[in-house]
């Protein structure tokens, strides 16, 4: 999962691409990146850390130009821990390309291999998105051989590029002295818009992973772009775009609905916000056929992503939604310690309970989803030392049983606490008094209901099916060697979802 922007225009871009990435930041925290161009030559900074403290003053003035490129990254291949792989990455042939991408690609092993013992092109770090933006050189190269550079021929370099990766991808490529390319996997999997704006000098276009990034910097929302599309903006902002995928289907990571995305963004036509709303609507319906409510005297978020299905759970069986933990927002990381016990101490910096909201009450605890378990486990602990007289557990997300290949740093299966369990004995590890599940399909038609055009959603982490189809067991096991060769987080564990907040999904 990252955020990324890119921006053509008449007027500098440097101010307005680190706005936009401050939007996103919630996409990705472990590394920032910016690219400029002025003429045909770019101007790139980058560095792991926060936007905030990536780029300094000195580093924005030594951004000039009026088309530019951002990520915010949150590592799902490669090494997390490399400078090297901050994007955007860049390659000076043809042409001169800059690229950034959200997403992960499932072949990118072989095409690494590919592009070295065909193509002749060299790949130096372990990211995929390196390996994406290699495929896309050359198949530029191809199409515009012996041709000038028009429309025509970036959408014809699209077409094969979608023959050849597969996986998840969104991507923004800058084209030294031509425009800029943004394209989209052929089933939608992760999010993509564009807006315009118009300034004295001309009109401005901006393509971002959320719609948020749009608005916060006074863009119009024109569109998502659809599964398997291109769209490319020449240097005066005129978009071109066409369908470059054989099979186009939309099926969204219902994910970001759940945690990923903002909550005042929209995406696919589905306002986040209101998917969540719906989510408490079904949850609440779950636990009225699993529990009486009479047992219930408060529904309290984990904050903050569960907050809008709380409140709607807490509406439809008619109990006071009450903030009962207070979320301490500047807490710094814990850095590399071993074991668990470095979790819990922070999720005790992260999170506090207001005493009086527990005592003596029986609470039901709603969060977003339950991936590993631990913060949860300690999350209940923690409403019992508050006073609680029992404690019931929620999750506004099914059971996650399955690894995430498509762009979200889920844990190995085995770190998955749902995995081969049942939920009774999750419910027995987190120490809750009930636990109550969102049911998938229910899910499915909450969020799915707030748009008819699509035509299903990516849900593996819930019930293992990966639309690409091309998902072995292979694959799983280089993912799982991977994770165990580099160093564990700076969490206690070697996933890096938890980072992103309190809640570990």
């Amino acid at each position: 999962m990252c955020g990324i922007v890119g921006v053509i225009s008449k007027a500098p871009v440097n101010q307005l691409i680190y706005d936009a990435m401050l939007l996103l930041q919630h996409r990705g925290q472990d590394a920032a990146g910016i690219v400029t161009a002025m003429g045909t030559k770019f101007f790139m900074h980058k560095a792991r850390g926060m936007v905030r403290d990536v780029f300094r003053t000195r580093n924005m003035r030594a951004l000039p130009g009026t088309v530019g490129l951002g990520q915010v990254r949150y590592p799902t291949a490669g090494n997390a821990y490399s400078e090297e792989e901050a994007q955007p990455f860049y390659v000076n042939a043809p042409f001169g390309l800059v690229l950034v991408h959200n997403g992960n690609l499932t072949n990118a092993h072989s095409l690494k291999q590919e592009l070295f013992a065909i193509d002749r092109r060299h790949i130096n770090t372990e990211s995929d998105s390196e390996v994406l933006l290699n495929v896309l050189a050359h198949e530029l190269e191809l199409a515009a051989r012996d041709l000038p550079l028009t429309a025509e021929e970036v959408f014809k370099a699209v077409r094969a590029v979608h023959k050849r990766i597969k996986g998840s991808y969104a991507v923004v490529c800058l084209i030294a002295g031509y425009g800029l390319l943004a394209f989209r996997d052929p089933y939608g999997i992760r999010p993509l818009c564009f807006g315009e704006a118009d300034l004295p000098e001309g009109r401005e276009v901006m393509v971002a992973s959320e719609s948020v990034a749009l608005e916060g910097t006074g863009h119009r929302f024109v569109r998502d772009v659809q599964p398997g599309e291109a769209i490319f903006i020449d240097l005066e902002g005129r978009v071109h775009a066409q369908q470059c995928a054989e099979h186009p289907t939309l099926h969204p990571c219902i994910f970001e609905y759940v945690y990923l995305a903002r909550p005042d963004s929209v995406i696919d036509g589905i306002s986040v916000y209101q998917a969540r709303l719906n989510m408490g609507e079904t949850l609440a319906q779950r636990v009225i056929s699993t529990m009486p409510p009479s047992e219930i005297d408060v529904v309290i978020p984990i904050p903050e992503s569960s907050r809008p299905a709380a409140m709607q759970l807490a509406q439809k069986i008619g109990k006071p939604y009450r903030e009962g933990f207070v979320k301490n927002r500047y807490v710094g990381r814990t850095f590399i310690m071993p074991g668990q016990a470095v979790r819990k101490k922070s999720v005790r910096q992260k999170l506090n309970a207001i005493a009086q909201e527990f005592k003596g009450r029986n609470v039901l605890l709603v969060d977003d989803s339950i991936v590993r378990g631990t913060t949860s486990k300690e999350i209940v602990q923690m409403a019992r030392e508050a006073g609680a007289r029992k404690v019931y557990m929620a999750s506004a997300a099914p059971p996650v049983r399955f690894p995430n290949v498509y762009g979200i740093d889920m844990p190995t299966k085995e770190e998955l606490i749902a995995h081969n369990r049942s939920i009774e004995e999750v419910r027995q590890f987190i120490g809750a008094d009930a636990l109550i599940y969102q049911d998938l399909a229910a899910m499915k038609r909450a969020v799915g209901g707030l748009n008819p055009c699509i035509g299903g959603f990516e849900a593996s982490c819930f019930d293992g099916v990966y639309v690409t189809g091309d998902v072995s067991a292979a694959d799983f096991a280089a993912m799982e060697h991977q994770r165990t060769t580099q160093p564990e987080d700076d969490e206690g564990g070697s996933s890096r979802l938890a980072l992103q907040g309190i809640s570990e999904a």
